[in-house]
């Protein structure tokens, strides 16, 4: 059956190849994204690769009203069917530095606007007596801290309760609500979230031994909304190569046994 497939953040790497997945399946996709050239280059590369019905709606996901972006998709292009909540921002702020302006911006695009969202598709999906599925981008930033990232750091583990809240509150309507939580991925824009090599190289070990392509958390994003997770709700699901298990890196911390720790 063909899905209407809503992404925002799809002009960037991760929402673009998330788009490129349901596509690929044949599904109808309507990218939202702020930057209208590159949106618009993302879902016609879509239509050319792949024969679908696609469209492009900019939005900007920090205002208050960023939830109407879906009763807009919906009046275009048909009842959503999958959400799914991949715009964020990942600015480096030093904790010293911070502003009200700067912690709002970031939870407003990393948060609020997800909730918005999915507040607005259950209200329409409920209204029509129709299911749905949400999918958000997480991140390991849950719950690890790192300098420079307090406001992103906190809208990610913001995000991951927020998508708990709403599995419980939309369940018995029959919409689902999860979370994929990647770990470090190459290809994401450079133009809105750049990062040295020297970052990169930092947090790239991991138990698997490779950074992440957006397409291993496209995969993942497309079985949760798929009826192979039909009973799978409120959960987030960590896509990034076991890094958040442990660190590979770290030497065995003694080359034996104490004698206190020895077997009696």
């Amino acid at each position: 059956m063909t899905r209407h497939v809503m992404v925002t953040g799809a002009a960037g790497g991760l929402g673009s190849a998330i788009a490129a997945r349901f596509a690929a399946a044949g599904d109808r996709i309507t990218g939202v994204d702020l930057r209208e050239e590159p949106l618009r280059a993302s879902v016609d590369a879509l239509a050319s690769a792949h024969g679908v019905a696609v469209d492009a709606l900019t939005a900007d996901l920090s205002a208050p009203e960023a939830g109407s972006v879906v009763d807009r998709a919906w009046e275009r292009s048909g009842p959503i069917d999958v959400l799914v909540n991949a715009a964020g921002i990942w600015p480096a702020t030093p904790l010293l530095d911070m502003t009200a302006a700067m912690w709002d911006h970031v939870l407003a695009i990393n948060t609020r606007a997800p909730m918005l969202t999915t507040v607005a598709l259950g209200r329409l999906a409920v209204a029509a007596g129709r299911t749905a599925s949400v999918v958000n981008i997480a991140s390991g930033a849950a719950v690890r801290a790192r300098p420079g990232a307090s406001h992103y750091c906190t809208s990610k583990a913001a995000l991951e309760m927020l998508t708990r809240s709403c599995s419980v509150e939309l369940g018995g309507h029959g919409i689902r609500v999860n979370a994929v939580s990647p770990g470090y991925v190459a290809g994401s824009s450079q133009e809105v979230n750049p990062v040295t090599e020297e970052y990169t190289a930092a947090v790239s070990g991991n138990a698997l031994g490779r950074i992440g392509q957006p397409d291993d958390v496209a995969g993942a994003v497309f079985f949760l909304a798929s009826p192979d997770a039909a009973w799978t709700t409120g959960a987030v699901l960590r896509v990034d190569g076991g890094s958040s298990a442990g660190n590979p890196a770290l030497p065995v911390h003694w080359a034996g046994t104490t004698e206190a720790q020895s077997p009696r």
